[in-house]
């Protein structure tokens, strides 16, 4: 009896018991990216507090890197690392855009109708040979308002090719370009500064100028946003509910 408890713990069997956890795989740029905490770093993306909004039984392994666009992030070998951790049944989720449209910077670039959109069908298409269930996000909006107080468009193309690909390759969307416009104009103008890094001379000893940044996220953005992923997660990919949280 003794004899086939030690071979049940140590059997292939035994293993995939104990790691049954579901993984969700974090591909995409700074405004989800884990940030350091050093001198109280304002700064942080929204798949950094993506997993206090979780129970046991899924986790959240985040690439997410600063400064990366579908391209790059696949360059520099970064999207092979997460490919050769995928098991059947882990989920990828993929937002880029920010930094796809940098026409100027041609290792970032990538034109929305044709190396975007191919870069994300072949992020779909790998994590589908892995077993893998991919997920589209469409990038989170820049505050940017205008003299009459309107909220600027800054990505252009680029949440439509993923809206038009989601449809095309049957994958979950999380759109999160339409989320965060309701939601800054919801806040208006000024009070939309609390959702990213504006922060005052002294404030913090990482930032002692001071900053004005309307890209990356404050703690507080970092939460609202995550509030606006779990939202969409409910109606895109409801076999995942029970994982969240009250």
């Amino acid at each position: 009896m003794k004899t086939f408890i030690l071979l049940l713990l140590f059997s292939p069997l035994a293993f995939l018991l104990q790691d049954d956890e579901i993984t969700i795989f974090l591909v995409a740029d700074s405004t989800v990216a884990d940030k350091p905490f050093k001198d109280g770093n304002p700064e942080k993306g929204w798949g950094q507090v993506f997993p206090l909004y979780l129970k046991e039984g899924v986790r959240i392994d985040n690439h997410a890197v600063n400064g990366r666009s579908t391209k790059s992030f696949m360059d520099e070998g970064r999207w092979d690392k997460v490919l050769s951790l995928i098991r059947p049944g882990d989920y990828v989720i993929i937002e880029f855009g920010h930094n796809d449209q940098k026409i100027m910077d041609p290792k970032r670039y990538a034109d929305p109708d044709t190396a975007y959109r191919a870069n994300l069908k072949k992020y779909i298409a790998d994590t589908r040979a892995k077993g893998g269930k991919p997920v589209l996000a469409t990038p989170i909006v820049r505050r940017e308002f205008d003299e009459k107080g309107n909220l600027v468009d800054t990505h252009g193309q680029y949440p439509d090719v993923v809206r038009q690909v989601a449809k095309e390759e049957k994958v979950p969307l999380l759109d999160l370009e339409a989320k965060t416009r309701k939601l800054l104009v919801s806040y208006g103008e000024e009070s939309s500064k609390q959702l990213f890094l504006h922060i005052n001379p002294g404030e913090y000893p990482s930032l002692p100028d001071g900053k004005e940044d309307n890209t990356h996220l404050s703690p507080y953005g970092a939460f609202r946003v995550c509030d606006l992923v779990v939202e969409e997660m409910r109606g895109e990919m409801p076999e995942l509910v029970q994982y969240l949280k009250d």
